[in-house]
Order: C-alpha cells, then sequence, then structure tokens
C-alpha cells in the first residue's frame, strides 16, 4: 500500500500533470484551437446524421453513455477536496484542464473513428487499443493498454462507485451495505445484459434529466449567493494567479498545490488523455471521423468547463457567505456544506445526486470494460465479463477500498502513457476540418 501510494504521488505529480497539460495545449494549438467550435459540436450532438444506421448508438446516445462514465463523484467529491486541499485556486486550473482537454479528447476520438473495426454483428468496436493495434502495428501495446481498460473498469468503474453508492446511502439514511449492493447489481444487470442498445437507451434518459437536476441547483445556489459572486470569482483568480496575495512565505507552495490538485482532479474527471471517451465515439455510424470527434469532445465541455466549475462556485461562495458551515467537516465535507443551504430538500439533494450519479458510471464503465474484455478473450466471452462485473459491484459495495483506489489510481496514469505516446505517433493523420 505505501510502496503504490508513494508512486501514485511521484506520478500524479508533476510527471503525469506535465505530459497531460503538455498533450492538451499541443493538441489545441496543432489543430487550430478545436474549443472554438463548441457551438457546432454541440449542434452535431443533438441532430442525427444523414444515413445514421439504426442499430449503431446515435451521437447522443454515445455522447449519454460517455458522461454516464464520466459524471460522478469526481464532479462533486472531487472538486471538493481539490478546493480543500489545494484551496479555491484549484477551481480555475481544474476549469482550464478541462477548456484545454477538449482537443486532446477529439484527436483520441478523431484516431478511433480511423481505426475502428467492424465485430461478427457487423457493428463497430474500437478505442485506444485497436488504434494502437491497426495505427501503430503493436499488439502488444493495445494488449496492455486493454488489460489495463479492463482493470480500470472493474476498479474506478466497479467497486469504487459501488463503494461510494453504499458509503452515501449508509450514512444518510443507515440502509445496510449489503441490501444496496445486492439491489445495485440487479438494477445495473438487468441493464447490461441487454447490450449496447440497452446502454445506450437507459444513458440517453437518464444522464440528461440528472445533469438538468445538479446544474439547476447548483445556479439556484449561486443565485442565493449573488451577493458573493464576484468576490468568489476575484478569490479564485487570486490564489490561482496571484501568489504575492496569498499567505506569508508559502505562497508559492500554495500556488502550486492549487495548480496540482486543480489540473489532477479535472483530469481525473474528465479522462481526456486516458482515452476511455474514445471506446464509445467509435461504436458511432458516422463515416465522418472529424463531425464524431467534435460530438464526443462536448463530454468534456459538459463535465469539466460546466458542471466542475458549477460545483467550484457553489462551495466556495458558501465558504464565503457561510463560513461557519465549515466547521469540524472533513475534505468531502464542503460539498455537504454547500448544497444544504437549497431551500427544498437540501440535505437530501446532494446524497441523491451522488447515488444516482454513481449508478450512471456503473453503467457507463461496464460499457468500456466490456469493449476491452472482448479485444483481450473475444466477443464470444462477454457474458463472463458481465457476470464478473456483476458480483464485482456487490464487493465493492461491502469491502474496503483504500487498496482499490490505490490501484485504481496507478491504472489509470499506466493508460495515460500508451495512450498519450499513439496520439503524437499518428498525430499527422488527425484533421481539423468537419
Amino acid at each position: 500500500m505505501k510502496t503504490i501510494s508513494f508512486i501514485n504521488n511521484f506520478l500524479w505529480g508533476f510527471p503525469l500533470l506535465f505530459l497531460l497539460m503538455g498533450t492538451h495545449l499541443y493538441f489545441t494549438f496543432r489543430l487550430g484551437f478545436p474549443q472554438r467550435h463548441i457551438g457546432k459540436a454541440l449542434r452535431f450532438s443533438l441532430t442525427a446524421e444523414k444515413g445514421e444506421a439504426s442499430q449503431h448508438l446515435s451521437a447522443f446516445g454515445i455522447l449519454a453513455t460517455t458522461l454516464a462514465a464520466t459524471l460522478g463523484t469526481g464532479n462533486i467529491i472531487g472538486v471538493s477536496t481539490a478546493v480543500a486541499l489545494g484551496g479555491p485556486g484549484a477551481v480555475f486550473w481544474c476549469w482550464i484542464t478541462g477548456i484545454l482537454g477538449m482537443a486532446t479528447s477529439y484527436a483520441e476520438c478523431y484516431l478511433s473513428v480511423i481505426f475502428r473495426e467492424k465485430d461478427s454483428h457487423g457493428l463497430y468496436v474500437g478505442g485506444p487499443m485497436y488504434v494502437m493495434k491497426n495505427g501503430m502495428h503493436s499488439k502488444k501495446l493495445a494488449g496492455f493498454y486493454a488489460f489495463c481498460t479492463l482493470c480500470a473498469a472493474f476498479g474506478v468503474g466497479c467497486t469504487t462507485q459501488a463503494n461510494s453508492l453504499t458509503q452515501t446511502t449508509t450514512s444518510t439514511w443507515g440502509l445496510s451495505p449489503h441490501l444496496v449492493g445486492m439491489a445495485a447489481a440487479f438494477l445495473v444487470g438487468l441493464i447490461i445484459l441487454g447490450g449496447v442498445r440497452s446502454i445506450g437507451q437507459i444513458c440517453t434518459r437518464l444522464v440528461p434529466f440528472l445533469g438538468f437536476l445538479y446544474i439547476s441547483g447548483c445556479l439556484l445556489l449561486l443565485f442565493i449567493h449573488r451577493e458573493v459572486l464576484p468576490d468568489t470569482i476575484c478569490l479564485i483568480l487570486k490564489h490561482a494567479l496571484m501568489p504575492q496575495a496569498l499567505a506569508g512565505g508559502v505562497a508559492g507552495q500554495t500556488l502550486g498545490q492549487a495548480a496540482r490538485y486543480g489540473i489532477s482532479r479535472g483530469l481525473f474527471t474528465n479522462e481526456a488523455g486516458i482515452g476511455t471517451t474514445a471506446i464509445a465515439a467509435a461504436s458511432s455510424s458516422s463515416q465522418n471521423p472529424s463531425r464524431q470527434a467534435y460530438v464526443s469532445m462536448t463530454a468534456v465541455f459538459w463535465d469539466t468547463v460546466v458542471m466542475c466549475l458549477l460545483s467550484g462556485l457553489v462551495i466556495v461562495a458558501n465558504s464565503i457567505r457561510h463560513p461557519e458551515s465549515l466547521l469540524h467537516i472533513n475534505e468531502a465535507g464542503l460539498a455537504n456544506a454547500a448544497f444544504s443551504f437549497l431551500p427544498i430538500g437540501g440535505q437530501l439533494f446532494l446524497p441523491l445526486a451522488l447515488t444516482a450519479f454513481a449508478l450512471t458510471t456503473l453503467i457507463g464503465w461496464s460499457y468500456f470494460g466490456e469493449k476491452a474484455f472482448g479485444f483481450l478473450w473475444g466477443e464470444e466471452n462477454i457474458g463472463i465479463y458481465k457476470l464478473i462485473y456483476i458480483v464485482m459491484i456487490y464487493i465493492g459495495a461491502v469491502i474496503p477500498l483504500d487498496v482499490v483506489w490505490e490501484c485504481t489510481d496507478l491504472i489509470n496514469a499506466l493508460m495515460v502513457v500508451p495512450n498519450v505516446v499513439s496520439l503524437f505517433w499518428l498525430r499527422k493523420w488527425i484533421q481539423k476540418s468537419p
């Protein structure tokens, strides 16, 4: 545990932050700021492409499946811990990571559409492992990435989310972890056993509704705290960009912590650079890789640029307006304290949101793991994977997960390196125009 923790602290310190931010900046400039086309990308995500095959997921279905996997505790508790550990400036750096990460997400998804394959049912399958196999012609690297994706699916996508679910339901309503674990395994099992269409249909209905409710709750709180909103923005910018405004001789260290925790939480929640978003993008029936890349790029926009920013503004505004609410709480408690001031259902809003987002993450990540398993051992054995995944939901709900969290962070780091290598190796394939 100590060894893995030491490795994670090193990797997720300067090396990976430098690598990922450098990648984000490179593709932002090389592709001519694809972020400026966000309006067109949002329009693409809501309109069907001519000739879109009915057996494939629609552009909106792919976006919803991607957001199901990425939206979750990272947008709420992750931002809360970033502010607690890195100060208000962490909100700014998290937001910047989302802005720049959109370009890397575009590059990942573009390549995945270019180098995808068709399975025995005539459906497209792809992702970084297929990019490495068909683009770089490296089956070993592709197998390594697929294995890491599978481990991440059982880790961050399954057991950790199930554990977060039971911690929330147990602390709020006193429910038995065993009961919650069995119920979650049963509900998610019904959905994932129905295949990709079932996953897409559920995500298409559930994710927009949950996102709308959460964004509405944040906007309502910001309206309630509107008097301190200018001070909130000034405090975030001051801590992010002006070390002389911070306290004493530790000003530089505090500024560095704001950047470190803000960037790392942003990278963790939107997964730009890790490559998992591209797995869903490749299943599109679109024959235009640029169009699909633009659609998938909007997942980073909604996940980090919008939702993480709103979470951060709410948390910092509450700390200014109600500093007494922050007494005797832990790092994750900043979010609980902030949302408790909602005029209706304040004590229940966040637990319900965390519960719902944990369930959607379980569904979304099951798809990523399924494609990695199929790549390694063939689609005819997918039933074995689904059974293991369902069982792991229950196991994750009832066991301590400190070691699993540390291992998951390490696996994510191991996924970043081959994915970024493939992006630079095949960068000449990536085109700007839609």
